[in-house]
């Protein structure tokens, strides 16, 4: 199954949360898309509910279903609770590391910048954004990468950087220090749907 390339706003305001991590897309017109607008609330069944998580935590990191049913396999191996393992495993892929630490404004800007060789961990370029992160790595910009436009856009609006990264502005890298609690991840997805959606 393919990559969703499609609007994101459009799926963003059908699955009721911000895919880019904006909140923009939500602000004009907080319900889903449709000729009915606001009204056509339907109720939806246990497993319409379940589907709907996982492809809203599927589609905020932008992985195909494979990739994501494989992580999902691997989180069920480690020790502890399957559906945070999961969530711990998604936010320590590459990209997501250059989202956190503010140097793309989306994930898919991030993947983008991984993809094309602006990337550095530990100081060797990885362009692969599905790599997974280890406690201590450092994640850096290539020296002529760190002048692109989308980088600087991004520095401009972002300044969050979460407890678990340790991040130098001014040699714009960041160390991942160790690996997220699930209360520093999103609150707003319940994990628990994901994992009954593949058990069924």
């Amino acid at each position: 199954m393919a990559r969703y390339t499609g609007s994101v706003w459009k799926k963003s305001r059908r699955l009721g949360i911000s895919l880019t991590g904006t909140g923009k897309e939500l602000d004009k017109r907080p319900y889903a898309p449709g000729q009915h607008g606001p009204n056509s609330r339907r109720k939806v069944s246990e497993y319409g509910l379940q589907l709907q998580e996982k492809q809203k935590l599927r589609f905020m990191y932008g992985l195909n279903e494979r990739q994501f049913r494989n992580l999902f396999t691997q989180a069920g191996k480690m020790k502890g609770i399957h559906g945070e393992n999961f969530m711990i495993l998604l936010d320590a892929r590459l990209d997501n590391m250059v989202y956190r630490m503010g140097l793309a404004r989306t994930r898919r800007q991030a993947r983008q910048l991984v993809n094309h060789g602006h990337v550095l961990v530990d100081g060797s370029r990885v362009d692969i954004p599905s790599y997974r992160l280890e406690p201590g790595q450092v994640v850096s910009l290539r020296e002529k990468s760190r002048n692109l436009d989308v980088v600087k856009e991004a520095l401009d609006v972002n300044n969050f950087v979460p407890e678990y990264i340790s991040f130098d502005a001014d040699k714009l890298e960041g160390t991942f220090t160790r690996f997220p609690e699930r209360s520093e991840l999103p609150a707003e997805i319940n994990e628990a749907l994901i994992v009954e959606f593949y058990s069924r």
